[in-house]
């Protein structure tokens, strides 16, 4: 009765303190700099106003833009990639919370013929070389989380979870912002072959006019050579734009998870180039700071990597653990003849069958010649790297957000100018032509001004682009666009339906189940997902 009592003190004595430790630090977000302000902050193109950046593509007012986003964002193999990851890290936390509930528990059977050599030390006449044996058991071992280790695991495997949807959302970030900016090369290209193909038109009537001339005898053979260069030199400008356009055609497919070609009679019809509004509203870099989903994920990487020390760290104090197992045994040797008067065998569930070992144990790594020491200065050294590697992604995002800004800016005071440059351009060509069928100027001043008017729409309409892709770099830099995700699962259900074919994913597939609040990830027991 005193080893019972004994034994049981110290087992909850070992439950009690349970859980009331925790080495290792807390995590707390490290302080990273962000300006209060954009530099741009009082340039009327920035409005002070928060923006609606959830669906910021719709500011272009492109239907089939918003369509092929919706096709992307439904189809992108690498965006379902990052889907299934998020529930490979939702299983990895289902492990890792696991881990905290006894973490054997076995049950055995076995029925075993065997015969003893009569050779064996410490037989006799009395014992039956040949017998026959059966049982069954149940055994369970729990190492008590004394130190907090397995809740440090825990605390990593959801920073692990966090920062895979942060991921999925950076990956998404991405690809809107990448299927913009295809859709808007693509329509750029095709208004420099139509710009090209006007000003084939324009040169080549000057070209009948000079060849009309020369036959005449009114001008010289050079005129008439000069005006077929520039025009050849004009229609050789073509092919390479085409190949362009073709090229990024292939990558809007990619984007769409689609084969290449796939998509060419969605984009049979041209359309202008996505007109940017005059004013963008981008809310405050404070709001940035929260938003991107890159820097949540290089914060979540932080948080999973502090709770690592932990785990390291606990390895220097002593592993608690309780043991147990019940078992039913018997056997059909001589000796249990002449003990209970007949073979057991048959009797394998008689109370006397009954056996059991209950108890603690303690282990502890003592002579490690500083190994587990150096692993947590290895562990605490990963942490201080990616403190600077989240610092420096604030600070880049900074950068990001205020260089597509500028561009912005600039784009569209470029815009203004070139458009002054265009009309004067197209006027000095009519002007230029007149004249020259008057014979008041020579050709060079013809020649001139038509190279100077396809140099100035090509310029006009490069500059048009660069306005619309400077906005969608902003809003890419701001973190736009990922916040749509939450109406969606992670991935198609098409995808849902192979993995559950394969495998039983439980309730793991429910998108529900993997945004969890904030005062269940605090939780000092939390349920295992079996």
């Amino acid at each position: 009765m005193m080893k019972q009592k004994t034994l049981a003190t110290l087992i909850s004595a070992l439950l009690i303190n349970t859980g009331c430790s925790l080495v290792g630090s807390d995590y707390v977000v490290p302080i990273a700099a962000v300006q209060q302000n954009w530099v741009s902050a009082n340039n009327p193109a920035l409005k002070d106003r928060n923006a609606q950046l959830a669906t910021w593509w719709k500011v272009f007012n492109d239907p089939v833009l918003d369509k092929l986003i919706a096709e992307a964002r439904a189809q992108n193999l690498s965006l379902q990639a990052a889907g299934v990851r998020i529930f490979e890290a939702r299983a990895q936390l289902g492990i890792a919370v696991g881990n905290e509930y006894p973490q054997q528990q076995q049950a055995t059977g076995n029925v075993t013929q065997q015969q003893i050599s009569a050779f064996a030390p410490n037989t006799s006449s009395l014992i039956d070389r040949v017998f026959a044996s059966t049982g069954i058991g149940l055994s369970v071992g729990w190492e008590l989380d004394v130190w907090g280790q397995l809740r440090r695991g825990v605390e990593a495997s959801q920073a692990n979870l966090d920062a895979s949807i942060a991921n999925y959302d950076d990956v998404l970030v991405s690809l809107t912002a990448e299927v913009a900016r295809t859709y808007t090369l693509l329509r750029t290209n095709e208004a420099l072959i139509q710009v090209a193909y006007e000003n084939v038109k324009i040169q080549q009537r000057t070209v009948d006019i000079a060849k009309a001339l020369f036959k005449g005898g009114a001008i010289n053979e050079m005129d008439y050579l000069q005006a077929e260069t520039l025009l050849n030199n004009t229609r050789a400008s073509i092919p390479p734009v085409e190949n362009q356009l073709r090229q990024t055609k292939n990558a809007l497919s990619v984007l769409l998870g689609k084969p290449v070609g796939s998509i060419d009679s969605t984009l049979t019809q041209n359309k202008p180039i996505p007109v940017a509004p005059i004013q963008a509203a981008i809310g405050v870099p404070a709001e940035m700071l929260r938003r991107r989903p890159d820097i949540r994920l290089a914060e979540r990487k932080l948080a999973g990597q502090s709770a690592l020390i932990g785990v390291a760290e606990a390895e220097l104090y002593p592993h608690f653990s309780l043991l147990g197992s019940i078992s039913l045994s018997a056997s059909d040797a001589a000796l249990t003849y002449a003990t209970v008067g007949g073979s057991t065998l048959g009797r394998l569930f008689d109370a006397r069958s009954f056996q059991y070992s209950v108890g603690p144990s303690v282990s502890w790594n003592l002579f490690n010649y500083g190994r587990i020491k150096n692993q947590v200065r290895v562990e605490d050294a990963r942490f201080q790297t990616l403190i600077a590697t989240y610092q420096n992604t604030v600070i880049n995002a900074g950068k990001e957000a205020e260089n597509a800004l500028s561009g912005f800016v600039n784009a569209q005071k470029q815009r203004e100018e070139l458009q002054k440059s265009y009309e004067t351009a197209k006027r000095s060509v009519e002007l230029s032509l007149y004249q020259y069928q008057e014979g008041i100027v020579d050709y060079q001043r013809v020649l001139d001004s038509q190279r100077s008017l396809f140099n100035t729409q090509d310029t006009l309409t490069r500059s048009n682009s660069d306005i619309t892709l400077n906005l969608i770099n902003l809003y890419k830099s701001v973190g736009g666009g990922w916040e749509t995700r939450t109406e969606q699962d992670f991935v198609p259900e098409s995808v849902k339906k192979q993995m559950t074919n394969r495998t039983d994913w439980g309730n793991l597939m429910k998108a529900q189940q993997l945004d969890i609040p904030e005062q269940d990830k605090s939780k000092k027991w939390r349920s295992p997902d079996w």
